[in-house]
């Protein structure tokens, strides 16, 4: 418990690492996964139609040495109905990873969205007796967890279920109203159950925020106290131009790496669009707000870098603008949130992030 125990595939890259060191001597490294050489893994979550596609899975090879699936290991794509599992997206995505000995993480078991209604809820939305819930996340969780026992670097088992309300503990989701409070340490104790070896994460947005940040902390401490297998706090990042504060995102890191976990940076992008705001880039966004994405994320990578001992894979929701899901959230409009553009050229953000590694 409280301990990041990297795959095989992950030890080989960073064994690799340390033979290779990233600081060339003054020399601009060509891609990310050799900027961050000897540091910390760097991941893009894709999709199954992305590797089939020569041209953005030659960027994914070139750029990345680990993968997380962006929706392909979601339940409700697993589980089509009670007791009825598909696993063709999935497992392209594992052979693909594999081929390539790149490390995967398997996202997520347990989650309020992308989950199917009845597993936590009657066809009235009513919460379903505990033990019928209970058996429901079994049954889902050893299935899929037991189907790739062996072939993921980790798994990311229950997500977002702290609240934002201020005055509210865990989320009021299905789950938590059909299960109670305990059904976070059962998903846990479900999956280490299925695959004792691979190494388990509680994954969360906004945790970086003073108010969440303390409840988060709770659940942590709860697991642990509860002897559940907890290896580390997955920290989303969609951040924004000028929010949160840099000194808020190292606070944060610092704080969840004195309860003794390893912390995770799991779906980087950067909306520069703002959470509210209209369609203002749709014909295209202006340099001057290019070079602060860039900014931005160079300041962010400074901080990965001062935390390297503590964050094993930093990884970026998406591979280019064009399919990131801040396109559609929370309405349509166009947003450049990632370091390669629509066309799968890099931006000045991508530079800046890797002036920033071969600097150090």
């Amino acid at each position: 418990m409280g301990t990041f125990t990297l795959s095989p595939l992950c030890v080989l890259s960073l064994f690799s690492a340390a033979i290779f060191p990233a600081n060339l001597g003054g020399q601009r490294a060509e891609s990310l996964r050799e900027a961050t050489r000897g540091r910390f893994m760097i991941g893009a979550a894709v999709t199954a139609a992305q590797l089939d596609r020569p041209e953005t899975a030659d960027l994914i090879l070139k750029q990345f040495n680990h993968l997380t699936a962006e929706y392909e290991f979601m339940p409700l794509f697993m589980e089509t109905g009670p007791g009825r599992f598909d696993f063709k997206r999935s497992d392209r995505i594992v052979d693909f990873a594999h081929l390539h000995h790149l490390p995967l993480t398997g996202h997520m078991l347990c989650w309020h969205q992308i989950t199917p209604q009845w597993m936590f809820e009657d066809a009235e939305h009513h919460p379903l007796p505990r033990e019928r819930a209970l058996a429901n996340l079994k049954l889902y969780i050893n299935t899929v967890v037991t189907h790739f026992r062996g072939k993921l670097d980790s798994w990311n088992v229950v997500n977002e279920a702290v609240s934002d309300k201020p005055l509210e503990y865990l989320r009021d989701n299905p789950a938590l109203r059909s299960i109670g409070i305990d059904y976070v340490q059962k998903a846990f104790e479900f999956a280490h159950a299925a695959d004792p070896n691979v190494p388990l994460y509680y994954n969360d947005y906004n945790v970086e925020d003073q108010a969440k940040l303390p409840k988060v902390l709770r659940l942590i401490r709860s697991l642990k106290k509860e002897g559940v297998r907890l290896d580390a706090v997955g920290i989303q990042g969609h951040w924004y131009l000028d929010y949160p504060d840099s000194d808020l995102i190292d606070a944060c890191i610092v704080t969840l790496g004195k309860e003794g976990l390893k912390v995770l940076v799991t779906e980087l992008d950067i909306d520069v669009v703002g959470y509210e705001g209209a369609d203002r880039y749709k014909s295209g966004i202006p340099a001057d707000v290019l070079n602060q994405e860039a900014k931005r994320y160079a300041s962010l990578f400074e901080i990965f870098l001062k935390h390297q001992d503590i964050i094993p894979v930093v990884t970026f929701w998406g591979l280019e603008d064009g399919q990131s899901w801040l396109n559609y959230t929370p309405r349509i409009r166009t947003n450049y949130p990632l370091l390669f553009d629509r066309r799968l050229n890099p931006k000045p953000a991508y530079h800046a992030v890797i002036d920033t590694l071969s600097r150090k």
